[in-house]
């Protein structure tokens, strides 16, 4: 998957989640720490994918009636 984030940018957002989040991660290993921060910053990018998808218009095209008769008369 294409990284939504340049690595510099990403590295600063997992850096504040870790100063946000730090006494809550505390009780786990530093490895487990990095971890989860990594994995937030995937699931923001994901999410953020999915809404900028979601708010472009979309383009949808529905048969009338007659084309459909149209289409069966022709089978």
């Amino acid at each position: 998957m294409k990284k939504c984030l340049a690595s510099q940018n990403r590295k600063e957002l997992e850096n504040k989640i870790l100063a946000l989040l730090g006494e809550t991660m505390q009780p786990l290993p530093k490895e487990f720490q990095m971890m989860l921060a990594d994995d937030l910053v995937t699931a923001f990018e994901s999410r953020i994918k999915v809404l900028n998808r979601a708010q472009k218009p979309m383009d949808c095209y529905v048969e009338t009636a007659s084309e459909i008769e149209h289409q069966l008369i022709k089978a």
